[in-house]
């Protein structure tokens, strides 16, 4: 399975063919050296906070009454009779709710205090459409979802070191596209340059200010500089892992949940300087034959925490993490007649963590009985006040600056 990283920064449009060029013209870099090893990294210009925030993206709208299922409100079962859970199969938790089955692992983490619960997350005249829904979520826009992401935002007024933000995956997603920098999109933690050294060194030279490298050509040129930044990192990463049962590059290329959380906890076990990571996982759109699809996700989902939260237990670096799901919306309260559910609304987001005080929910249970005019439920928290609270607890940074208002922080870290 191959290590190389897939980078997918805004700017990065040109790659081999440009160090193809470059041997052409005989073109030699003074500076390679520096720029591989990563000398010419940005300083951290925001106050460090006790991150990094691992953000899971939960593609299709996930149905949180089949989550957070509340099995002792009555009218669950009248609005499901046949997708709902019995109260007998449910995972205990608190206030008359309980975790699908496939949640053990989760419910492990609640019970040991490490995984708090956010009932009824949504925003208000909430859309049904996932594009828009998503682009809402990703940019903290709820007007209509237009902008760079919340986290991109983050990254223009902070930083652009290409290893502060890194999203596992082959493509970047918005909430980490900003108006003038963006997070590296890479798919294992190891990066291997194609070609023999000068073919490398033909590359890299492009990469280097001048003259006449302005608007397009620059754009270039800065991307590709991230890029050999970025393997100077993790080169320096692998050099210095000291420990042989965690070495730097033994992950598994990204591809299941599991996989990339597995690529976020050795990076983190290696001391990377990144202070968020995004990893996702899709298909919740469940219209259909929902119960075992879902099933099927959140089990992967329960493995991809489980597994990530084991390989961190007792590494200094990770006592700070927090990891934080969300999905574009929830589901419609009534089943329909396809044995799956429609569109929705509010949702809970789990947020876990070794600070995170769990164990407990924060929000209100959205009421089965009083529902927007769609047949919804009505949101209690903002999600812009998570965003806050992750910005202000765990990133370090002022909330207002990157969302643009001010936003009531919950106490959950």
């Amino acid at each position: 399975m191959t290590k190389d990283i897939i980078f997918t920064r805004r700017r990065f449009l040109v790659g081999a063919g440009a160090a193809t060029a470059a041997l052409a013209t005989g073109a030699v870099l003074g500076h390679w050296t520096d720029v591989l090893s990563g000398a010419h990294s940005a300083s951290q210009t925001a106050s460090p906070g006790s991150g990094p925030l691992v953000l899971v993206t939960l593609y299709g709208g996930n149905d949180g009454l089949n989550t957070v299922i509340p099995y002792q409100d009555p009218n669950y079962l009248k609005l499901r009779p046949n997708l709902g859970y019995q109260p007998d199969q449910v995972l205990p938790l608190a206030d008359g709710l309980g975790f699908n089955p496939q949640l053990k692992g989760l419910h492990a983490l609640w019970g040991a205090g490490t995984l708090a619960v956010l009932r009824g997350v949504g925003y208000p005249n909430p859309v049904l459409s996932h594009f828009e829904g998503m682009d809402i979520w990703q940019t903290a826009n709820p007007t209509d979802g237009s902008g760079p992401g919340w986290l991109g935002k983050w990254l223009d007024e902070y930083s652009d070191d290409p290893m502060r933000a890194l999203s596992v995956g082959t493509t970047l997603p918005p909430v980490l596209r900003g108006e003038k920098n963006a997070a590296t999109a890479i798919t294992s933690t190891r990066l291997t340059l194609p070609g023999d050294a000068t073919l490398q060194g033909a590359y890299a030279a492009l990469q280097a200010p001048g003259s006449d490298r302005v608007g397009l050509a620059a754009a270039v040129a800065t991307s590709g500089a991230d890029l050999l930044n970025a393997k100077g990192q993790l080169d320096k990463l692998a050099a210095s892992a000291t420990s042989p049962s965690t070495p730097v590059g033994t992950a598994p290329g990204a591809g299941s949940l599991t996989e990339q959380m597995a690529v976020v906890a050795e990076l983190i076990k290696a001391g990377a300087p990144t202070q968020v990571y995004q990893v996702s996982l899709s298909s919740f759109d469940t219209h259909a034959g929902e119960k075992p699809n879902q099933e099927k996700l959140l089990a992967d989902l329960d493995s991809a925490f489980s597994s990530f939260f084991a390989g961190l237990k007792g590494v200094k670096a990770a006592q700070g993490v927090v990891v934080m799901t969300y999905s574009e919306f929830g589901r419609r309260p009534a089943e329909n007649a396809s044995g799956g559910t429609d569109h929705g609304t509010a949702a809970p987001m789990f947020v876990a963590g070794p600070k995170v005080k769990g164990g407990q929910f924060y929000g209100e249970e959205p009421s089965l009985t009083s529902l927007d005019p769609n047949g919804n439920l009505l949101h209690n928290i903002d999600f812009r006040s998570v965003y806050a609270t992750v910005l202000d607890k765990v990133v370090g940074v002022d909330p207002e600056k990157v969302l643009g208002g001010s936003f009531p922080t919950l106490p959950f870290v």
